[in-house]
């Protein structure tokens, strides 16, 4: 079975933690300490939160600053529109920020936030059967805009 860390540098822990944790997604206590906590996204997908002085024993270099560049965007499925839709509200009251606006491509719906740290994530549903069809030829033939 493989299994996936995304390793996030994060200001202050407790409010990531208390961030994630009101989008629904639980914490792993058994790999949890003063200055990280472990997100469980799902069975196999875990965001392991480091305050950025822990977050610095694993690099070379210094952390990233998120508000001027972007590294990484984390993207994570949905079962419907509507959880899509629930995940960026609950985001966003719980402190999270707008990234880019929605994208509905009719066999696909995406939307996305910023985490309190400026960490992107983006939200999508898709439907399995309509891109099995060929629907996803239609955004790949859409003109950049």
């Amino acid at each position: 079975m493989r299994m996936i860390f995304v390793n996030l540098p994060v200001r202050d822990v407790k409010v990531s933690r208390t961030f994630f944790e009101a989008l629904g997604f639980s914490i792993n206590e058994q790999f949890c300490s003063e200055d990280t906590a472990c997100v469980v996204i799902d069975d196999n997908i875990f965001a392991m939160l480091l305050e950025h002085r822990r977050f610095k024993d694993f690099l070379k270099g210094d952390v990233a600053d998120n508000s001027v560049n972007k590294e990484v965007l984390t993207c994570l499925s949905c079962d419907s529109r509507a959880e899509v839709e629930s995940l960026k509200a609950r985001a966003l009251a719980a402190g999270g920020s707008e990234w880019m606006p929605a994208q509905d491509h009719g066999f696909m719906y995406g939307d996305s936030f910023c985490d309190p740290d400026g960490h992107v994530w983006e939200v999508m549903w898709m439907d399995q059967a309509a891109a099995a069809a060929g629907a996803h030829h239609e955004i790949e033939s859409a003109p950049a805009g």
